[in-house]
């Protein structure tokens, strides 16, 4: 769907708004660099600045005292940071960190966000449907995780970080992968020459490459795109793939309603 304020920002989320809500955000939001590791969330603190994305990958991590770190989702141009803001708590238990960069984002001071926010049913509204699939993202990484093989989850999260970048290569460092994928630095490097011989990626230090998406698509099965179908059903295009085919006509009459 055409939007006034397409040429803003390649924020997909604001690009969906209307002008009328964009407004309201516009005069209290500035263009910042985002740094591979730079934190957005810090857990347990109050959440000074809520940020936008306009490119790379920013991960929401549960960090425990004796497992480690483990990625709960991840969020990029479609996005925002901050998503607890929107249900009632100024911090998270979770650190949101950019793990695909460098890039830039529209950042704005919390109190400017949710004073904003106070003024527009229409505009929480649609902060709200983005909210609604973070948690649908967060549900299916934990089926996933639960019913299938590691090559499978892999894939899958190949397939999320290749929605939401540019070209076919992804700056992806094994460690980040485990804990994408919830499998340690041997599993990753045994599933990475899984996916290579098969003809799906390319792997090298620090990055992959995508081959052949289809393949990808098959091996993940039904572990990815159904947070993708709620994005395109609630807020806008979203992805690369065949999952995409949906009616036109009907997301954008669902997007307009009030």
């Amino acid at each position: 769907m055409s939007q006034p304020n397409d040429r803003y920002t390649a924020n997909m989320l604001l690009s969906t708004l209307s002008a009328a809500d964009l407004d309201l955000l516009k005069p209290h939001l500035a263009r910042v660099p985002l740094a591979r590791e730079q934190v957005l969330v810090v857990p347990n603190q109050p959440i000074e600045h809520v940020y936008f994305p306009e490119g790379g990958i920013a991960s929401i991590v549960s960090v425990m005292a004796q497992s480690g770190r483990t990625e709960a989702g991840i969020f990029g141009r479609e996005g925002v940071s901050a998503t607890g803001l929107l249900l009632g708590t100024d911090r998270s238990p979770h650190e949101s960190f950019v793990q695909v960069g460098p890039s830039t984002a529209l950042r704005i001071d919390t109190d400017r966000y949710l004073a904003a926010i106070r003024q527009s049913e229409s505009l929480r509204a649609m902060l709200l449907r983005y909210v609604q699939t973070v948690i649908v993202q967060s549900a299916q990484s934990t089926a996933t995780n639960a019913t299938h093989r590691v090559e499978s989850r892999l894939s899958r999260w190949l397939l999320m970080c290749h929605d939401r970048i540019d070209g076919e290569e992804i700056a992806l460092t094994h460690e980040f992968m485990g804990m994408m994928i919830s499998a340690d630095r041997s599993g990753v490097t045994v599933t990475l020459h899984i996916l290579e011989g098969a003809g799906m990626i390319r792997s090298k230090r620090g990055r992959v490459i995508i081959l052949n998406r289809e393949k990808l698509e098959e091996l993940a099965g039904d572990s990815y795109g159904v947070p993708e179908a709620e994005y395109r059903k609630l807020i806008g295009p979203l992805g690369r793939s065949s999952f995409q085919q949906t009616v036109d006509g009907e997301e954008d009459q669902f997007r307009q309603q009030p």
